[in-house]
């Protein structure tokens, strides 16, 4: 079991990120569409930890209150090891870094038990397409999707997700917006 906090994307992102899972499905592929629980959305992970429980969730609110940044899913990329990870590889932006940050501050190591590969410093910001593939998967699948279209997407909420069960525990306040650039400013 393992809670992330995750950002998800406005309609029109979330609807192409799920796109590119249909083209991998549609490939006899993986994707995060068809993974365990089969309720991921696209999202990129600010944070993953073994247990948020003793997190303290008003100081993590607080931390959001500032407007998420846009994020630009720009290049498709995978991580070393024998994972078989395919992503979209989103812009480390300085408002991205300086977002992550303050997440992070908002929720002290000391507390909580952070995997390693989203503290500030490691973190690739990513949202991920495909877990599991083997080579020759990883490598079909690089070459499907080879010459996508950037995605330019806005963060339509944040909660801590159940990872075993995709459960979503919302994190703004019932009711609260996240404000999203003009339309014109989210265009490829």
């Amino acid at each position: 079991m393992a809670q992330a906090v995750e950002m998800f994307f406005d309609d029109q992102a979330d609807q192409k990120v799920r796109r590119l899972w249909e083209i991998l499905a549609d490939h006899g592929l993986p994707s995060l569409a068809t993974l365990t629980h089969r309720r991921h959305r696209p999202h990129v992970s600010l944070t993953v930890a073994e247990t948020l429980n003793e997190a303290d969730l008003d100081d993590l609110r607080s931390a959001l209150t500032q407007q998420p940044p846009a994020l630009n899913l720009d290049f498709l990329g995978t991580f070393p090891g024998a994972e078989g990870v395919l992503f979209a590889g989103v812009a480390a932006t300085t408002e991205l870094l300086a977002f992550h940050r303050r997440i992070h501050a908002a929720l002290p190591s000391h507390r909580i038990k952070h995997w390693p590969y989203y503290f500030p410093d490691k973190w690739i910001p990513h949202c991920t397409l495909a877990i599991g593939l083997n080579r020759t998967e990883l490598s079909e699948a690089m070459d499907v999707l080879h010459g996508f279209e950037p995605i330019a997407a806005a963060v339509s909420s944040i909660g801590i997700t159940e990872t075993t069960t995709g459960t979503v525990t919302p994190l703004l306040p019932s009711g609260t917006p996240v404000r999203h650039p003009p339309a014109e400013d989210r265009e490829g």
